[in-house]
């Protein structure tokens, strides 16, 4: 069996992995098994390419590679849960970031005066390349908070990406005809100018969708990757981004259907540019402005005297890494019989499955964690939703003001409930930047204060006896 046979056989092996991979993690129960299939895959894949003949140079990869490893654990270790979204983003800025050095490094080593194709392959793979690398950048910023969370939104802004995009397609003619010194100084201006357009577009977009943008990066760095496949004639780069790039399209799709808006939209919208008028009371609200308080003696009392209790997490949550002190609230509850479920909305925090990710790092059962399509009906029968650092995703505005830049989005009703207790730090708005009149509904009790003090406190207070 020849070297190229064995490596080709490894590359099947590992995109079947890899595909196991995503199948395992659709699911929180199979989620660790699909880590290690997506684990043992990319290591096959490796050891398979440095077995390659063509490969030389190990006294620059080995280190390359032995470094990025030490890059890697340290993350895995010392990043916070919170800071796992904006650490994603700058992830897909290295996939950005490789494909355009390879893509330089292809033309440069000799490829130029080769086939038209492999030249268009070359300049769409540092296209893709060069926009997500600066725009996972700024997505890594806003979500950071180095950069504000509202869109940068500069006059005929759309006229702006499309004239930026028309540089980019044009460049391609002379840089497909003129081989060499002029192609890389057409590449090199291609590449500045897709820069700046994956600037533009990133910084258009409000706080609000940075859940879709980070998601949508993810489908760039796939299709970047696809194109360095094509261009190094490498089937498992093919394949691999591929998958990337399909599954962050379609979960994008998923999340943008979760609040009622298209990809375009999101993309050139600049959604969240200021907020809407503040949104009338929902049906049997009070006036707003006239919030009414609990405290935590007064929660624990609603919390015992339930049957069924809802608790709607949000990113409040994740910055005050309330999810242990959530899960001992959970298990006291049922331990007297109470009925706990989680609510999960599909955009919640600032990463698809965020909130998922939490509440299984605190070990709360899976089969208590429910999406919004699944609990949503329960709402009404339910005597106390217990919303913990939440808002944009329960703002009964979607609902009920057209006026709203989240009008029409699916949101969680928890004003449903016979009772709503609302557990934020203040009465600031949402990501959105929007007001949120269920803070004055006339079941809403608003419990102010850190979540994990907070939960940590009613946790405390059960224990002594309620």
């Amino acid at each position: 069996m020849t070297k190229d046979l064995l490596l080709a056989l490894a590359y099947i092996v590992a995109s079947v992995l890899f595909i196991a991979s995503l199948r395992g993690l659709s699911s929180q129960e199979t989620a660790r098994r699909g880590n290690i299939y997506g684990m043992v895959g990319m290591a096959l894949a490796m050891l398979a390419t440095l077995l390659h003949p063509d490969v030389a140079a190990y006294w620059a990869i080995v280190p390359a590679i032995a470094a990025g490893a030490i890059v890697g654990v340290v993350l895995a270790v010392r990043v916070a849960m919170t800071a796992m979204p904006e650490l994603v983003a700058l992830l897909h800025s290295f996939v950005g970031a490789a494909a355009v050095l390879v893509g330089f490094a292809s033309y440069l080593g000799g490829h130029h005066g080769e086939s038209g194709i492999l030249r268009a392959e070359i300049y769409i793979d540092v296209l893709i390349g060069a926009i997500t690398f600066t725009g996972s950048i700024v997505a890594f910023l806003k979500l950071r908070g180095t950069l504000g969370g509202r869109p940068l939104l500069l006059p005929a802004r759309h006229v702006l990406n499309l004239a930026l995009l028309g540089v980019c397609v044009a460049l391609a003619v002379p840089f497909g005809s003129e081989p060499g010194a002029t192609g890389v100084l057409y590449l090199g201006v291609m590449t500045a100018v897709a820069s700046v357009l994956g600037v533009h577009l990133v910084m258009a977009i409000g706080g609000a969708d940075m859940p879709v943008v980070v998601s949508l990066l993810n489908s760039y760095s796939g299709w970047t990757a696809s194109a360095a496949g094509f261009m190094l004639n490498n089937d498992l780069l093919i394949v691999t981004g591929a998958l990337v790039g399909s599954s962050g399209a379609i979960l994008s799709y998923i999340m943008c259907r979760a609040m009622n808006r298209s990809i375009v939209n999101v993309v050139f919208g600049g959604f969240g540019t200021q907020a809407g008028a503040a949104a009338p009371a929902p049906s049997g609200g009070d006036t707003p402005g006239e919030l009414q308080e609990i405290d935590v003696a007064g929660t624990v009392a609603e919390l015992l005297a339930a049957r069924s209790v809802v608790v709607v997490p949000g990113y409040g949550m994740a910055v005050a890494r309330a999810q242990h002190a959530v899960r001992d609230l959970t298990q006291l509850l049922r331990d007297r019989g109470i009925e706990v479920r989680f609510a999960i909305h599909p955009v919640a925090g600032r990463l698809p499955g965020h909130m998922n990710v939490l509440l299984a790092e605190a070990n709360i059962p899976y089969d208590i964690v429910l999406e919004m399509d699944e609990i949503n009906d329960d709402l009404p029968d339910t005597d106390v939703c217990l919303v913990v650092g939440a808002n944009d995703i329960v703002n009964p505005a979607a609902k009920t003001d057209t006026t709203s830049t989240i009008y029409g989005m699916p949101v969680l009703e928890v004003w449903e409930s016979k009772r709503t207790i609302m557990n934020k730090r203040s009465r600031a708005a949402g990501y959105a930047g929007i007001d949120n009149p269920l803070y004055y509904h006339e079941r809403t009790r608003m419990l102010f204060g850190d979540a994990r003090g907070v939960m940590e406190e009613l946790v405390t207070a059960i224990r002594a006896g309620g």
